[in-house]
C-alpha cells in the first residue's frame, strides 16, 4: 500500500479518536514507537500523519509530554445579532456580552489611535483623500487566552470628541455610542475569507504552526447609507465556529 494512503489511515484512526473524545483535550498520544507497532508503519509514516494532525489544529507536541491533544474548544459567534437588543436588557459591549453568555470570561487590550487609512479601509468608509481615521485596535481574551483581533475604524470627523477617540474600554460599546451620535447601524455587510497569519498576527495570538485564520469585514451603514464603521477581525480558525441562521417567518 501506498505510503501516502497508509499515513492517511494513522491520521484518520487518531482524527476518529479525538473528535469522539477518547482522545480528550490534553491527552497524549502514543509514542512514535508504540504508533510504529500498532499499526505496522515506519517511523516516517508516522511523523506524516502526525503533522497532519498539527497543521489541522487538532494536536501540540511539546518537548517534555510529547504529542497531546489541544483544547478545541470554539468560540461560537452569531453575527447576524450584534446589532441585535440584547435579551437581559443590559449593555454590555457585543464580544464581551457573547462570551459571557458561554459562561466564559471576556477581556482584551485596547489601543486607540488617528490613522490615514489603508486604501481597502478608506474605499469601505468612503474617505476622500486625506481624511483621518480614528482606530480602535483590540487584542481580545478568552479565559485568559488570545482569541481573536479585532481592529475598528471609524471616521474621524464622525466620533473625534466621542468614547470612541479615547482610551480605555465602552463598557456598553461603540455600536451604542454611535446610535448616541445619530449614527445608528441599520445595515451590514459582512466579508469573509480564509488565509494563513501574519508573523504578526501569529505572535500576537500565539497561533500554532500551521493554524490558519478567517478574516471577517464588516462593514456598518447608518440610516442615511453612509458607512460608519469597518470593523475588521481575524479569528484563528481552530478557536472560532461562524454560524447565521436565516429565517424566512
Amino acid at each position: 500500500m501506498a505510503r501516502s494512503v497508509l499515513y492517511q489511515q494513522v491520521a484518520a484512526e487518531l482524527r476518529r479518536a479525538i473528535y469522539s473524545g477518547v482522545l480528550g483535550p490534553g491527552a497524549q498520544l502514543p509514542t512514535e514507537a508504540q504508533l510504529m507497532e500498532d499499526h505496522g508503519v515506519s517511523r516516517n509514516t508516522v511523523r506524516l500523519a502526525l503533522g497532519e494532525l498539527v497543521n489541522e489544529g487538532l494536536v501540540t507536541r511539546t518537548p517534555r509530554r510529547g504529542t497531546v491533544v489541544r483544547d478545541r474548544r470554539p468560540l461560537l459567534i452569531h453575527p447576524q445579532r450584534e446589532l441585535e437588543p440584547q435579551p437581559t436588557g443590559e449593555l454590555r459591549e457585543a464580544f464581551a456580552y457573547a462570551v459571557a453568555e458561554e459562561g466564559r470570561a471576556p477581556s482584551q487590550y485596547i489601543e486607540v489611535l488617528t490613522v490615514s487609512p489603508v486604501e481597502e479601509i478608506a474605499s469601505r468608509l468612503e474617505l476622500a483623500d486625506g481624511e483621518l481615521a480614528v482606530v480602535r485596535r483590540r487584542l481580545r481574551f478568552v479565559d485568559g487566552q488570545p482569541y481573536n483581533t479585532n481592529d475598528s475604524y471609524f471616521p474621524r470627523d464622525l466620533v473625534a470628541d466621542s468614547e470612541i477617540a479615547r482610551p480605555g474600554d465602552i463598557a456598553r460599546g461603540a455600536n451604542r455610542v454611535l446610535e448616541e451620535l445619530g449614527h445608528a447601524q441599520i445595515r451590514v455587510v459582512d466579508d469573509i475569507w480564509a488565509r494563513m497569519p501574519n508573523q504578526e498576527e501569529a505572535e500576537r495570538l500565539q497561533l500554532e504552526l500551521g493554524t490558519p485564520v478567517m478574516v471577517y469585514v464588516r462593514v456598518g451603514y447608518d440610516g442615511a447609507d453612509m458607512p460608519v464603521r469597518v470593523a475588521v477581525s481575524v479569528l484563528p480558525a481552530d478557536k472560532h465556529l461562524i454560524r447565521y441562521e436565516l429565517d424566512r417567518r
